[in-house]
Order: C-alpha cells, then structure tokens, then sequence
C-alpha cells in the first residue's frame, strides 16, 4: 500500500490500483552514492501525477518514508524540481519484469540525475 497525502487529503492505493494508472516508460541510470552507474529501462506512475491525485502544490518538497523502518534510508526528502520532473517515476517494473527486493519492490522512486538516496526503496507514504 503506498499513502499519498497533502494537507488534510490522503490517499491509499494498492500495487494493482498503482498499476491501473497511466503507465510511463524512461531509460534511466541507476547512480549508486558509492559512484558507479548502469543504464535501465523503468516503467511506472508519474510522481507529480500521484501528488496532483491530493492536490499538492507543484512546489512541494515531497516526504517519503520507506519499508526500512530504521536507518538513514527510513525517511528522506525529494525537492520539487524532481519530484515534478515528468521522467520522475514510482517504478513499478525494470526492463520490462516486475521489481524484485534487490530493486525495490514492490515499488521505488526513480528520477533523472538523483542518486540513489534520494530514490528510497519500497516507498509506503509520501506527504
């Protein structure tokens, strides 16, 4: 279940509910902090998409929190200009498969020429 929230309106959406709406495709890097890169095609939901379903603003920083309850991973920030970037995507699936744990199912935030901790895995709500 991933919660989407903004002011005093919340939404809930399942991974099928997730994978109902429009679908976007973009080959992007995944850039690891540790300094090493590989192409990818991702597939999923359009972040500012899902922010527009609970009316936040489009200069909103958006709040994510995790399935990694402890750790620095628990909690991170995006700033809106990734976050409302159109290639910034709640992944679903990688080179056409469906994430698996090692890419963070059952979905991950990917965006253009953000590094990896700032694209937490197994996103469960955003504020």
């Amino acid at each position: 279940m991933l919660t989407v929230s903004s002011g005093s309106v919340q939404k809930t959406f399942t991974l099928a509910q997730l994978a109902a709406l429009p679908q976007y495709s973009y080959g992007l890097p995944i850039a690891c902090v540790e300094g090493w890169s590989q192409g990818a095609q991702w597939r999923g939901v359009r972040v500012r998409d899902l922010m527009a379903t609970v009316g936040a603003p489009a200069d909103a920083e958006l709040q994510i929190s995790s399935m990694e309850k402890g750790g620095v991973y628990g909690r991170s920030f995006m700033p809106a200009a990734y976050s409302q970037d159109e290639q910034t995507l709640l992944a679903l699936e990688l080179n056409g498969e469906p994430l698996d744990l090692d890419h963070g199912y059952p979905a991950r935030i990917i965006a253009p020429d953000a590094r990896a901790s700032c694209r937490p895995n197994g996103c469960t709500k955003w504020r």
